[in-house]
């Protein structure tokens, strides 16, 4: 029997798939247990209990619990129940619907009767999980959830629509930044030219209503950059494949994500201001608008073959180092070795 210490040790005790931490304190691991079975109340004989470590399932010997330091968070184990430690927990949470009530009481439990105690970050990931909890994706109309709408002009009566709309302006956006550069071309042929162009382009993009139909979840899955409950994933930096942080939102959930997706960019991989837009214009040099491969710098220009979805974090501002294929810039082949 390992020598007791003079006073009893205290221990944090929690139950499988329970958030809610009793501060329980013993002499010995076999008052724990007895302890821990009347504060759950526990009809089970001492021999079917047994405790183990919160942070990574180990279970508890005499020996061990006397070294243990104070305030450890220990987990009461019933007969044919085992815990993994925090990987069971993110499989709980993971495993949960996102709107389960236990799951929403557990990480305000924590919260609160943690308080102060809880280190910083701890504090963050739960207000990060309680803030995404707030969750609203399901619904679509302005009358089922008006707090999303806050601020929204009162012509939008749907999620999907708005989200359309919000498209829509960063893809006119474009066109204006595409339009306003003609003042700054001196050659008024080619000045007259880059115009026709630009009117080429504005009278598709009409037609295509601005491609909008990227952040609508209503649109078919092949012209949409979220899935049908309207999560969108970050598409990586424009010289990676994919987003090495999973980045991801759903600003159909709530109105801070709807909010925080504004810092969201469709970024151009070929640039748009430093690149498309001077090729262009290289392109009319001595031809009409007619002679230029419209259909190509649209593209690159409003489409998704040259605009990626990413977070700010995987924005990169700085020259992309990327050019247009000079083989593209003309109708007919034959312009092209010029």
């Amino acid at each position: 029997m390992p020598k007791r210490e003079e006073k009893p040790k205290l221990v944090k005790m929690r139950r499988v798939g329970q958030a809610r931490k009793f501060g329980v304190a013993a002499m010995t691991l076999e008052e724990l247990v007895k302890k821990g079975s009347k504060l759950f109340q526990i009809s089970a004989s001492k021999e079917k209990l047994q405790c183990c470590l919160f942070e990574d399932g180990t279970v508890l010997t005499e020996d061990y619990f006397q070294h243990l330091p104070d305030n450890t968070e220990v987990v009461l184990l019933s007969a044919g129940q085992s815990w993994s430690g925090l990987v069971y927990d993110i499989g709980q949470v993971l495993g949960l619907d996102r709107h389960t009530d236990e799951l929403i009481s557990a990480a305000k439990n924590l919260l609160m009767d943690d308080g102060k105690e809880l280190p910083a970050k701890r504090r963050k990931l739960l207000g990060d999980l309680l803030y995404n909890l707030k969750d609203s994706a399901e619904l679509e109309s302005r009358v089922d959830d008006e707090g999303w709408f806050e601020g929204i002009d009162s012509r939008f009566k749907t999620k999907s629509a708005y989200m359309k709309y919000n498209c829509e302006q960063r893809i006119r956006g474009y066109l204006k930044e595409v339009d306003g550069h003609a003042q700054t071309i001196q050659n008024a042929k080619k000045k007259a030219e880059y115009k026709k162009l630009v009117v080429s382009m504005a009278e598709r993009l009409k037609s295509l209503r601005y491609h909008g139909c990227y952040f609508d979840r209503t649109e078919k899955e092949r012209n949409r950059l979220c899935t049908n409950e309207g999560w969108f994933t970050c598409q990586g930096a424009f010289d990676q494949e994919k987003c090495g942080s999973l980045h991801s939102i759903n600003p159909y959930g709530n109105r801070e994500s709807r909010i925080l997706f504004s810092t969201w960019n469709l970024d151009h991989r070929i640039e748009k201001k430093r690149t498309v837009i001077p090729a262009i214009v290289d392109a009319l040099h001595g031809n009409k608008s007619s002679d230029i491969n419209m259909d190509y710098f649209y593209k690159l220009l409003f489409t998704r073959e040259n605009l990626k979805l990413v977070h700010i974090v995987c924005h990169k501002k700085g020259a992309h180092d990327l050019t247009c294929d000079s083989r593209q810039f003309y109708k007919q082949a034959k312009k092209t070795s010029r």
